[in-house]
């Protein structure tokens, strides 16, 4: 009875840190927004900056970010992100930050949660076609670092 009781509490316990990722092609998108984590677990915005540079995202690229001002080379394509956190609620970031196509159609915003759909991926600069599975830019719970250090952007 002691053995059944312990094994209750430690999966109890450990419920939420073995939640089930969401795979790209199982994201459901609601105009554009995605209600639910991605992870079952929140982000850490303290991860997001590096994500953010010269990362795997490397948001700064085509966004200025004032909050990352220690970061060299901030773009100009992309619309500023300070107050992306006071404009947009938590699921239509996750959402932009997963494929912002699904918001704003058209955009040249490259979906970084996405592995299928493409006209011809390759493999990163060599010319030829992907010779396996195509990954996600960002992992599921980069997507959500990000999306928790932009609901930190608030206006002032």
């Amino acid at each position: 009875m002691k053995l059944t009781k312990l094994t209750l509490a430690a999966a109890l316990l450990a419920g939420p840190a073995i939640a089930e990722e969401i795979m790209p092609v199982d994201v459901a998108y609601v105009d554009g927004a995605i209600e639910s984590s991605l992870t079952g677990m929140p982000g850490d915005a303290a991860n997001a900056p590096a994500i953010m540079d010269k990362g795997a995202g490397n948001c700064i690229a085509c966004h200025a970010v004032s909050a990352l001002s220690d970061i060299p080379f901030h773009g100009e394509v992309g619309p500023p992100l300070d107050g992306a956190g006071s404009r947009w609620s938590e699921a239509e970031l996750r959402g932009i930050v997963a494929n912002a196509k699904m918001t704003f159609e058209g955009s040249v915003m490259p979906s970084f949660y996405k592995n299928d759909g493409f006209t011809r991926p390759g493999d990163g600069y060599t010319g030829k076609a992907a010779s396996g599975p195509v990954q996600p830019l960002l992992t599921a719970q980069q997507v959500e670092d990000v999306v928790a250090f932009l609901m930190t952007l608030k206006d002032e």
